[in-house]
């Protein structure tokens, strides 16, 4: 007799993209089945995850809500994925379907690959890619939030004479899905999106539905349940990166910055804006204390595009700490950002 398996959605995209937008609403609709969520973040410290924590219900209990922390889940596949799936295979009620959100720049095709591993493939199958693109980025024609900044990179660097690494992973990541949601679509006019679909499309090895969207909230009947069974038809999603051992993440840096309690939110996003500004920094993302004000402040920025907002009050026992974590390009300057944050 033949066991059912479990259909997996995998959920990629460059950084502020959307993913976690996507798969907070996917939690918050999910058309009566029990769900359970996969987070790969890069850096030391999980906060899409905790965003996620905030909608669980019991179609999706918080212990069935994972971060992975440790690295790229696509070059960890040994020591993180398959390990994570199996225990939560083993539980007494196991997911009916489960989401992986990767980081923001994890490259699907390996943990696709993934899903061949003889403990996984009788058991799991990858119902459909998800890749969440930026409408705004995509029409300016960008895939970092300093596009001057990278150009001046190339142009002083003559061994240079390929796409930037964060339009190859952004490339790699729409040759793989089944479906691209333009996320954001409000932020552009017409002429902007109809750009942002021909640079899509102009990636596509095959024809794919684009679907349009803002703040993530895509009917769930549209990306889940698609039957892809995607591990299968690897030959179909050509990469930049075919064999696996040529990928690294050495193009990208990550730190954790403690701050001070800033005098205010409107302070601090000041402060956001002007070290992406002059330091290139790709994200940051993170939990703030505002004096006087008992919600924590949450915090997401995308190159000098930061939203703030405070998503719930502070535990009892949670300690009020604040820090950020900030991905940059190789080589940015830790202490000059940390030093800009921390003033």
């Amino acid at each position: 007799m033949s066991i059912e398996k479990i259909p997996v959605t995998i959920v990629t995209g460059f950084l502020g993209a959307g993913k976690t937008s996507l798969v907070r609403h996917l939690l918050e609709n999910p058309q009566g089945r029990r769900l359970a969520v996969l987070v790969n973040e890069f850096g030391d410290i999980g906060i899409d995850g905790e965003i996620l924590k905030g909608c669980a219900d019991d179609n999706c209990p918080e212990d069935a809500i994972v971060e992975l922390t440790n690295g790229c889940l696509c070059c960890t596949v040994a020591d993180e994925f398959v390990p994570t799936i199996a225990a939560l295979l083993a539980r007494a009620e196991p997911p009916e379907h489960i989401l992986i959100e990767t980081s923001g720049l994890a490259l699907p095709k390996p943990l696709l690959k993934a899903f061949d591993w003889p403990d996984l493939r009788t058991r799991i199958t990858v119902d459909g890619v998800i890749a969440v693109a930026d409408a705004e980025a995509v029409a300016d024609g960008r895939f970092a939030p300093d596009p001057v900044a990278i150009a001046a990179q190339r142009a002083a660097d003559s061994s240079i004479d390929h796409d930037t690494p964060l339009g190859e992973v952004f490339e790699d990541q729409v040759a793989c899905a089944d479906i691209v949601i333009l996320n954001k679509a409000d932020l552009v006019d017409a002429a902007g999106l109809a750009r942002a679909r021909d640079t899509v499309q102009a990636e596509l090895p095959r024809r794919v539905p684009i679907v349009e969207a803002r703040e993530g909230r895509v009917d769930p009947r549209i990306v889940l349940g698609l039957g892809a069974a995607a591990e299968t038809d690897l030959d179909a999603r050509k990469t930049h990166h075919e064999d696996h051992d040529a990928h690294d993440h050495d193009d990208f840096e990550t730190i954790v910055v403690m701050l001070p309690d800033p005098g205010s939110a409107a302070e601090l996003v000041a402060k956001i804006e002007a070290v992406a500004r002059r330091h290139g920094v790709l994200r940051a993302k993170g939990y703030v204390t505002i004096p006087g004000k008992p919600m924590r402040l949450l915090v997401q920025g995308v190159g000098s595009r930061v939203r703030v907002q405070f998503d719930r009050p502070w535990g009892g026992g949670e300690e009020r700490v604040s820090r950020l974590v900030v991905i940059g390009q190789k080589g940015f300057d830790h202490a000059a950002v940390t030093a800009a944050l921390q003033g």
